[in-house]
């Protein structure tokens, strides 16, 4: 008897008409952490396919990023549907980031088992910078640790003597340079905004500028209102840490009109320069400059600066710092206060 019955199931399982393997793979509506996918499968298919597999993993020689979970399963089994099916939230999918995807169709058996398709050939795509609304979440984060306000003059920049021996023989202009990918992945002016990075935190007994810093021994200062006028627009750009009680809020002021302003509309949340938890300005006969005491600002700004506009001198403190040095740093993916619930 048992061999019949296995004899019978064998030949039932000929008898089945083969599922024909999914073409023309289509990824569209690609998010920082969602996408869709749809293909083409013959029509007599169509009917009979109850449920899809999909493979996706990242792309081989992409560059690692250690923020992905490693323990998360690859294939999802969905039911069948209509197509383009959206893969949302079955993934920690990363931002900016290069993955491979192929398909493949089965149909359900009685007692559990799955005929399944050929497995589609690979499509490749690349997820997508955090949209606005991303931003605002982490905006939102970003204020509830703010601080107070307090005031100061002049914005900052430490350099290399190498760095300013540069600029000086290039007319005397320290151009802007894309921003680097310190900080969270997914932040749309990483590697795509050009800008000329300056602080302007203070230190709390003296009301100047820090003595020390991690990005050399020279600083250029610059009065804050040749930076910071009306007709400026500020935008938040990023919040994050690097595995240390400090953090980082990233802001961009660009001229209204100007090149990094058209880029900035689109992307980044606009901040009202005279009442926000960051950086404001009050105009008047005197006006004022704040700052947030609890966060480290790092201020882009998006206009080439001469060095004649400001005074450039030897600081007293310390230039070796470099765990503080923020170049290329990674945000610590397990931080509750500056992450939120999308790829780092």
């Amino acid at each position: 008897l048992e061999t019949k019955w296995l004899m019978n199931k064998l030949y039932a399982m000929a008898e089945v008409e083969l599922l024909s393997t999914p073409r023309d793979i289509e990824i569209s509506d690609v998010t920082c952490d969602s996408f869709r996918v749809s293909w083409e499968m013959a029509r007599e298919d169509a009917s009979r396919v109850t449920h899809y597999f999909i493979d996706l993993s990242r792309k081989e020689g992409s560059e690692h990023n250690r923020f992905k979970h490693r323990d998360v399963p690859t294939k999802l089994v969905a039911k069948a549907g209509p197509l383009p099916m959206a893969v949302r939230g079955h993934w920690f999918l990363s931002p900016r980031t290069e993955y491979c995807v192929a398909v493949q169709t089965a149909i359900r058996q009685p007692d559990g088992d799955y005929q399944v398709s050929e497995w589609s050939q690979v499509v490749e795509f690349c997820t997508g910078d955090y949209a606005m609304e991303h931003l605002q979440q982490l905006l939102d984060k970003a204020q509830a640790a703010a601080g107070r306000l307090l005031r100061f003059s002049v914005f900052y920049r430490n350099q290399s003597p190498e760095y300013f021996h540069y600029v000086r023989l290039c007319g005397g202009a320290m151009l802007p340079s894309f921003k680097d990918n310190s900080g969270s992945h997914g932040s749309p002016i990483n590697g795509k905004l050009r800008g000329v990075f300056l602080g302007c935190n203070t230190e709390f007994d003296t009301g100047l500028p820090p003595k020390d810093s991690p990005y050399g021994p020279l600083r250029f200062q610059i009065s804050a209102d040749h930076v910071l006028t009306p007709s400026t627009n500020l935008y938040f750009a990023d919040f994050y840490c690097m595995y240390t009680a400090y953090h980082y809020v990233v802001l961009v002021l660009a001229p209204a009109g100007s090149e990094g302003d058209s880029f900035c509309k689109s992307r980044l949340p606009r901040l009202d320069l005279t009442s926000n938890p960051f950086l404001t300005f009050t105009p008047g006969d005197v006006p004022a400059f704040c700052h947030a005491s609890d966060v480290i600002l790092e201020v882009l700004y998006t206009e080439p600066l001469l060095l004649e506009h400001g005074i450039l001198a030897q600081i007293s403190g310390h230039h070796q710092l470099m765990s503080l040095s923020t170049a290329n740093a990674k945000k610590d993916p397990s931080c509750k206060v500056c992450n939120i619930s999308v790829g780092r």
